[in-house]
This record gives structure tokens, C-alpha cells and sequence, in this order.
């Protein structure tokens, strides 16, 4: 197959990526510097900055296919750039061309969500081995009623049982990221952030207006669709702590908070807090989706008590994490939203 012809060694920002932050030592004037300056620099800067960190990744990743940690180190800042350059395209839709803009979210979405998968296995078989080994060796689990032993008992049998189903999703995961990355689909993505990295489709009209007349409002639709979207967060109730009917409107609240920290990134805000909050919500998504394989792996038919009751305790386990997160993110989030 013909290699697309992608600009690996596109340039970097430069003095672009930074002219929008300001010089001043001061906060204020740094702010009042940024909101001054054409909407289209700041964007167009954010923007090439990350289609180069996307080519950037792909070089690593192809350089590296066959090391495992360089690999998912690629893919990680593949994806990482995929969701930036997306979720501004978003949030700031009305300053670039519109329909190239949303041809471009769709199939970066489209690459993010697989290159994704893999790592997300991998990362949920680890995760869960290491639950169970914690679980088996806590005096606080008791034992099966009626049964004389232990979690131990069952612990390495739902660990291969784990293992199986885990590696076998994995394999059909990295089958299908290899596909992807040998597509014409996936060259074309590839080309379209090669011409991204120099060259940003803007509105002309939208690109000229200042960024405290433009961005700023964008960013600001953003940041009232998430804190909708937390406001209608409800704790589960106490009767039932383990329902996984709740994790829906998390999963929005981490992919609205994702897309407001990347558009205030693009404004050269610190983004800390927010960094902080969404890594509550990723451990959120993690321990509800290693709970869910738990309880698909005790749904295996004819496996022994012991086995199906080391489950049971595993899946408990994650979904107090659920919980766990649950509050973390809010110890993060509400103070300051509290703050008028």
C-alpha cells in the first residue's frame, strides 16, 4: 500500500503558539492581551500546535510499533491531540469552515474511540489483578457462608477467568487498531492534520474578531452545558449502592468537562482544577467498567461458587471506587463552583 504523504516534520507553532499568552508579567494585562487579539491567531495556533503533536505521535508510533510501552506511549499522544483538535472544532465551530470542521471531529472521534479500546482492556485486566490480589490477601473480605476456606478460594480461578475474556477482547482490539491504521480512512485523517499543522480553514468574517468577542463567549456555552450537566447529577440511593443505571450521566459530565478544559486550554488558562476533576472522572469510567466486567465474567455459565463469589467481591470493590471517585470529583468541583 502506497504511503499518504505525511508531513511528520511539520512546524511547530513558534513565537505563534505564544504571542496569544502574553509577555507581561502581569495577569490582568496578559488577559486583557489575549482578549484583544484576532480570534483566528489564538485558534489557529492551539490548533496547528496540536495537529503537530499529532503528527508527532504517529511517527513515534510508527517507529515504535514493535515496543509495547512506545506504542501505547504513541497511541496515548495520538489521542490526546485527536481529542483536542475535536472538541475545539466544537466549541468553536462558528470561526472555522464549518463542514470541514465537522468532517474532521467525526473521523478524528472515529480514531480516538479506536485506538482507545485496546489500551482500555489492557488497562481494565490490570486494574481488576490487581483488585484481586489486594481482596484476597484483606482480612476484612469474609468468607463464602458455609464454605471453610477464603477469597482465596476463588480468586485465581476469576483471575484466569478475567484474563481469558480480558485478552481475548484486547486481541480483537489491537486487530482492529491495526486495521485502522492501514486504511485509507485513517491516511486520509493523517493528511488532513498533515495540512492542519500549517494551514487552519477559517471564517473570515468570525477569524477577525477579537477573542474576548468570539472565543470567549464559545467557551463560555461550553462551560454552561457542563455545569447543567453536573447540576443534574443525583447520588445514587443508599438501597441501591451498585446501580450501574447511574454511570450515564457521569460518563456525559467527563466528556462535557473534557471538551470545556480543552476549549479553555485553547484561551492559555490554567487548566489545572480541571485536569484534576476530569482524572476523578477517568477513575470514575475505569472501576465502572472493570465492575461491569466482573459481573459479566460471574454470568459465565457452570463456574464454581468459590469462583462466582470472588467475583462478586471484586465487583463490589469497584463500584465503591465508583463511589469513591464519585466523591473526589466533587470535593474538586463544587468549592469552586460555589464561587460566584
Amino acid at each position: 500500500m502506497a504511503q499518504p504523504n505525511h508531513d511528520l516534520t511539520a512546524p511547530t507553532a513558534g513565537p505563534a503558539t505564544t504571542a496569544w499568552t502574553g509577555t507581561t508579567t502581569g495577569t490582568t494585562t496578559g488577559t486583557a492581551t489575549r482578549a484583544a487579539a484576532p480570534a483566528g491567531d489564538v485558534l489557529g495556533a492551539y490548533l496547528r500546535a496540536q495537529a503537530t503533536a499529532f503528527l508527532r505521535g504517529l511517527r513515534l508510533h510508527e517507529e515504535g510499533g514493535a515496543d509495547a510501552a512506545g506504542g501505547a506511549d504513541a497511541a496515548r499522544g495520538l489521542r490526546g491531540a485527536a481529542r483536542r483538535i475535536g472538541g475545539c472544532l466544537a466549541t468553536f465551530r462558528a470561526v472555522t469552515e464549518a463542514s470541514w470542521a465537522d468532517a474532521l471531529r467525526t473521523e478524528l472521534a472515529w480514531l480516538s474511540s479506536t485506538l482507545a479500546d485496546e489500551h482500555a482492556h489492557a488497562a481494565r485486566l490490570a486494574r481488576l489483578m490487581d483488585a484481586l490480589h489486594r481482596l484476597s490477601g484483606s482480612p476484612e473480605v469474609p468468607a463464602p457462608r458455609g464454605a471453610a476456606g477464603s477469597l482465596t478460594v476463588g480468586s485465581a480461578r476469576a483471575g484466569a477467568l478475567l484474563e481469558r475474556q480480558l485478552t481475548l477482547a484486547r486481541t480483537r482490539a489491537h486487530s482492529a487498531t491495526l486495521h485502522a491504521l492501514g486504511s485509507s480512512r485513517f491516511h486520509a485523517v493523517a493528511d488532513a492534520v498533515a495540512v492542519l499543522a500549517s494551514e487552519v480553514p477559517l471564517d473570515p468574517v468570525a477569524a477577525r474578531g477579537r477573542v474576548g468577542d468570539v472565543l470567549v463567549p464559545l467557551a463560555a456555552v461550553a462551560e454552561t452545558r457542563l455545569t447543567a450537566a453536573v447540576g443534574a447529577l443525583t447520588a445514587a440511593p443508599p438501597s441501591h449502592p451498585y446501580d450501574p443505571g447511574h454511570d450515564g450521566p457521569w460518563d456525559e459530565v467527563r466528556r462535557l468537562l473534557r471538551v470545556h478544559r480543552y476549549a479553555r486550554e485553547a484561551l492559555g488558562e490554567d487548566v489545572a482544577r480541571l485536569a484534576a476533576a476530569g482524572e476523578a472522572l477517568d477513575r470514575h469510567r475505569d472501576a465502572a467498567e472493570a465492575a461491569a466486567a466482573s459481573a459479566t465474567a460471574a454470568r459465565t455459565p457452570r463456574i464454581a461458587p468459590a469462583t462466582a463469589y470472588a467475583l462478586g467481591v471484586l465487583h463490589a470493590d469497584q463500584r465503591h471506587e465508583v463511589e469513591a471517585a464519585r466523591r473526589t470529583f466533587r470535593e474538586l468541583w463544587l468549592p469552586a463552583a460555589a464561587v460566584p
